[in-house]
């Protein structure tokens, strides 16, 4: 497919170079136009104190964005609330951990993060399904974020910090653009407002997350290039098998880290790409303690196995310098 222009609506990266857009630039002489759909706007304190949420009593923080992270601490602030030491934050990327230093001392004990994707997050979750999560966002009613913790049956409180208001993109001509990208229902509400028949342009659409699908089918645009598939995690590979002519289910892709298996565990995916599934996330509270005190004696056992074998090679030494 031929592909020259492209208007993905986000923020232009700090650095292209580290960007996963590059290669489109350098191997595809693509023309890249970044320009975010909307704009964020924080709930005043008398618009949140409307939903009789204390931060302060909560044990837990679940953050999917940078966002997310600046309206928390910001509202916290206003509102004189005074965050305990004890609370512990878990993160969507390791990128949005690290970005909690603005704020935080950096410490690993009360931090964590998934490796790549919100999946990765939900199993780091639930080792810790003890805690009383409060869950910052947006004003969005559901998203894939909150449809995985409801899936995994998690208790958590959703806190609505700030809210999206759309942009004019009447400063583009949608035609002169091979490929239009959005990542989020409300680049789609955007882009309604911009262009109310969109839908019946001939503009090729690229999407990612399945809350924006949705958002695409409701609105009746044709949905072009979906983004994650398991030949597609990321919009710039979908853009790349889009112009290499590939069906999304042709392209070989590495899984996520946390779902990798080490060639040296039984039943190691083979050069087919075969690879062992994700880790089941617990609903139930006794199983998943049943399982770790399982997990326990196994290990006691191991290391009981390990001293005895030590002590054997001790007491064998002694006997042959008797």
């Amino acid at each position: 497919m031929k592909v020259k222009k492209i208007l993905v609506s986000q923020p232009e990266p700090a650095d292209l170079e580290k960007s996963p857009y590059k290669n489109l630039v350098t191997k595809y002489g693509v023309d890249i136009t970044f320009y975010k759909f909307f704009e964020v706007v924080g709930l005043t304190v008398s618009e949140f104190r409307k939903s009789r949420i204390h931060l302060n009593e909560y044990t837990a923080v679940i953050f999917n964005s940078k966002n997310s992270v600046d309206h928390f601490f910001r509202l916290a602030k206003e509102l004189r609330e005074v965050i305990p030491d004890s609370m512990k934050y878990f993160c969507s990327s390791e990128a949005i951990a690290h970005y909690l230093q603005n704020y935080i001392q950096y410490r690993k004990r009360k931090i964590f993060f998934g490796n790549q994707y919100f999946a990765d997050l939900i199993e780091v979750l639930g080792k810790h399904r003890e805690e009383k999560f409060l869950f910052p966002c947006s004003d969005e009613k559901q998203t894939e974020y909150t449809k995985m913790l409801d899936k995994a049956k998690f208790k958590y409180t959703k806190a609505t910090m700030y809210t999206s208001v759309p942009r004019d993109l009447k400063q583009f001509d949608l035609k002169a653009y091979d490929v239009v990208c959005l990542f989020s229902p409300i680049g789609v509400r955007s882009l309604l407002q911009s262009f109310p028949n969109v839908a019946n342009e001939n503009v090729t659409i690229a999407a990612f997350g399945t809350s924006t699908h949705s958002a695409l089918k409701a609105a009746g645009i044709k949905l072009a290039i979906a983004a994650p598939t398991k030949a597609s995690p990321s919009m710039a590979m979908a853009i790349e098998n889009y112009i290499n002519g590939k069906g999304q289910d042709e392209a070989v892709i590495s899984r996520p880290s946390s779902l990798k298996k080490d060639s040296s565990h039984k039943g190691v995916g083979t050069s087919s790409g075969t690879s062992r599934k994700p880790k089941s996330v617990f609903a139930n509270k006794a199983k998943y303690k049943q399982l770790q005190e399982e997990r326990k004696a196994q290990a006691a056992a191991r290391r009981a196995e390990r001293m005895a074998a030590k002590e054997a090679q001790v007491t064998a030494k002694v006997d042959t310098k008797a």
